[in-house]
C-alpha cells in the first residue's frame, strides 16, 4: 500500500519537496518510482505532451510507464527515479533486457490501433530526488 508521501505537490514542481513518510520514513524504492512517475507526468505535460496513458501492461507481457504525444511523435516513455545521485546515471539502467521489454510493450500497444501510420520513438524520463532540494528531471528523447 502507498504510504501518503509529505511534501510532494504537483502544480509546485520545481519547489524543494521532503520525501518522508508522515513519520520520517524513508521513502522505499518502490515508493520512489511511483513518485518519480508523478514528477515525470507533471514535466511532460509542462513541456507540452499530451500524457494518454500511464502504466501499461501488454496482455503477452511487456511494459510502459508513461505514453505520450510529442506533437505528431506518439512516445513510450521509461521513468527511472533515483533518491540521489549516485554514479551512474538513472538511464544506465535501462539495459538491454529492459529494452526488450519496453519494446514488447509497445508493440502490444500499437496494435490496439487501427492505423500505425506516424512516427513512434522510446524516451527516458530521469528523475533525482534529493531531500529538500528541486527534483533533478532530464528528459532523454530517443533513448534508445
Amino acid at each position: 500500500m502507498m504510504r501518503w508521501l509529505w511534501g510532494w505537490v504537483p502544480n509546485r514542481l520545481l519547489d524543494r519537496a521532503f520525501y518522508f513518510e508522515r513519520g520520517g520514513e524513508v521513502l522505499s524504492s518502490g515508493e520512489v518510482g511511483v513518485l518519480g512517475e508523478r514528477i515525470a507526468v507533471a514535466y511532460l505535460r509542462r513541456m507540452g505532451r499530451k500524457v494518454l496513458y500511464r502504466n501499461y501492461r501488454g496482455p503477452r507481457g511487456g511494459e510502459i510507464d508513461i505514453i505520450v504525444r510529442d506533437g505528431e511523435v506518439l512516445c513510450f516513455v521509461e521513468v527511472k527515479a533515483r533518491r540521489r545521485r549516485e554514479g551512474s546515471r538513472p538511464l544506465d539502467a535501462v539495459g538491454k533486457e529492459k529494452q526488450d521489454l519496453i519494446e514488447r510493450g509497445a508493440r502490444a500497444w500499437l496494435k490496439l490501433l487501427p492505423d500505425t501510420d506516424f512516427v513512434w520513438r522510446f524516451d527516458v524520463v530521469e528523475v533525482v530526488l534529493e531531500d529538500g532540494e528541486v527534483p533533478e528531471v532530464t528528459v532523454v528523447d530517443e533513448a534508445f
